[in-house]
């Protein structure tokens, strides 16, 4: 039986009984693998390290951001810092390979979208051995013996298609999921989960294996709530802790309605567009930043855990701390519903 993932009153959760304790913010690291752009190696330090004194927690990261690269980078803060000052959550279900020569990426590997990354030829892998291997290399990558947290990472359809979906869910639950079970048996990692982008694979997975933690990204946000229809309810249910990726749906709900505005990492439908800026007008009347509603509303859910965020300087997670500490009227989130800009039934912050 799961344990509850019982929330705090210092506003942090803990993970099940796994003791894995994660506070409201979480610091996610992925642009730190340099996506789409190349990050100075002193800047992506000075960022890692002002994450983890504020507390953000966890820390995640993956072996797909920059072929390793930010992982390398979360590896050389743990150096700085004490280990267990920190919690470090990765990922499976891709490993790594020496890039030889002009090698010719096949289909089965992830679209390159990182600006420099390391030399390393990734492939998709959910067995029992590929997944101990890309444990073993993420270790190394990291320096540390042990992971607070570990997920089997983008077995969806927005990965892997219709065709192959089906495929990769039954070799990852036949492989990725027990090494994971054994490893946390062993102590090696102390919660086990699964990051994905699609709110009804979560819901297939909590009803396949016994799991701590799902990572969800973009599917539970003030833009948008599928996640609460049948998602989170089970997660309460299963006493599953919830971490909350992508609450800006790529970009959007950050920038507003700008030329350009991305959501779902494609530039925004006119749709989409005015949704948008029909929020930030109701925002703008309380005196609010959409930015600020955007980061609160999710945490609201009596099911999230913690809301993992990017950032690619310093200054940018001080915004983000500061954000979540704004007092928001309680009469802007009536005025949304109001609007029929968000769920009558959805939770909002007190």
């Amino acid at each position: 039986m799961i344990c509850p993932a019982k929330r705090e009153l210092s506003g942090g959760s803990v993970l099940c009984n796994s003791g894995v304790k994660v506070g409201p913010l979480g610091f996610g690291a992925g642009m730190l693998g340099n996506v789409f752009s190349e990050i100075d190696e002193n800047v992506a330090h000075d960022t890692l390290l002002a994450a983890a004194r504020a507390g953000n927690s966890p820390i995640d990261t993956s072996p797909f951001y920059g072929a390793g690269l930010s992982e390398l980078r979360v590896g050389r803060i743990l150096r700085a810092l004490t280990r267990d000052s920190l919690v470090i959550s990765t990922k499976v279900g891709r490993v790594a390979e020496a890039l030889r020569g002009a090698a010719i990426p096949s289909q089965e590997e992830v679209r390159n979208q990182f600006a420099k990354g390391l030399p390393h030829r990734l492939r998709f892998d959910y067995s029992f051995d590929g997944t101990m291997r890309s444990v073993e290399q993420s270790l190394l990558r990291l320096g540390t013996d042990y992971l607070d947290i570990l997920l089997i990472h983008d077995v969806d359809v927005w990965t892997h298609g219709d065709d192959g979906f089906e495929r990769r869910f039954s070799e990852a639950m036949n492989g990725s999921y027990r090494a994971l079970e054994r490893l946390r048996s062993e102590g090696v990692v102390k919660a086990i989960g699964v990051g994905i982008n699609e709110a009804e694979i979560c819901v297939r997975f909590a009803h396949a294996g016994d799991f701590d933690v799902m990572l969800l990204a973009g599917r539970y946000s003030l833009l948008e709530q599928p996640a609460a229809l049948d998602f989170l309810p089970l997660a309460l249910e299963k006493r599953i802790g919830v971490l909350l990726g992508g609450v800006f749906n790529s970009g959007i709900l950050a920038t507003g309605p700008i030329a350009g505005a991305r959501y779902n990492y494609r530039p925004a439908p006119p749709s989409v567009l005015k949704k948008v800026t029909e929020m930030q007008a109701i925002c703008e009347a309380h005196g609010v930043n959409l930015f600020e509603a955007a980061l609160q509303f999710p945490l609201a859910h009596p099911a999230v855990s913690s809301l993992v965020l990017g950032a690619v300087s310093p200054q940018e997670v001080a915004r983000n701390i500061e954000a979540v500490r704004v007092e928001i009227p309680r009469a802007l989130w009536e005025d949304l519903k109001a609007a029929h800009l968000l769920e009558r039934s959805a939770p909002t912050p007190a």
